[in-house]
């Protein structure tokens, strides 16, 4: 069997990994993960920021920690991270909070597991910009860089406009779009020649 060689690592913290059309596993069909660690002993980590779940909300989340809710606050749809530690929260969010366990992913962009971040939330102080997701994606060492090389996902650094502003189901199409090219490219041919 041929096999290529990986190329010299480098961490892809802070890239999108956008599923080609060929991945039809459930949890990553479509999907656009927002890398969040990255390094050749762990492997990868990242959150999948276009898949948001009717199956709970942020007010059930913060019913469940028993944590106080403004009455006028309002919460983005929570989002299916990923199929790995579906019973743990991450918060992606602009850096105006910050806690001891906050990681900076990029330039604007944070990531927070501690409850905390959602107890402040609730009490309407919020960083300008979030995303509420339960579960990531994980990757064993070369398994992601093994992948990409099999063509099953693109990458491109991420934006915030994509992270945040874009709205869920328009973000794939978005993210093709950062590469320069139409998500039209990957429509399935019909017809008969």
């Amino acid at each position: 069997m041929f096999s290529r060689e990986l190329p010299p690592f480098k961490s892809m913290v802070g890239s999108l990994l956008i599923a080609m059309p060929e991945i039809q596993d459930g949890h990553f069909n479509r999907s656009v993960v927002y890398l969040t660690h990255h390094t050749q002993t762990e492997g990868a980590r990242g959150i999948i920021i276009n898949k948001p779940t009717d199956k709970i909300g942020c007010q059930e989340i913060l019913d469940q920690l028993k944590m106080p809710v403004m009455d006028d606050v309002s919460f983005p749809p929570v989002l299916i991270g990923g199929p790995d530690h579906r019973m743990q929260g991450f918060i992606l969010h602009t850096p105006e909070l910050y806690y001891q366990e906050t990681q900076k992913i990029a330039e604007g962009v944070c990531l927070t597991t501690t409850q905390e971040i959602l107890g402040e939330i609730a009490m309407g102080h919020r960083p300008s910009k979030y995303l509420v997701a339960v579960g990531c994606a994980t990757w064993a060492p070369s398994q992601m860089e093994e992948e990409i090389m099999g063509n099953l996902w693109l990458t491109t650094p991420a934006t915030q406009e994509i992270l945040f502003d874009t709205p869920h189901n328009q973000k794939w199409e978005k993210a093709i779009g950062l590469l320069g090219f139409s998500s039209n490219l990957f429509a399935p041919k019909a017809g008969k020649a």
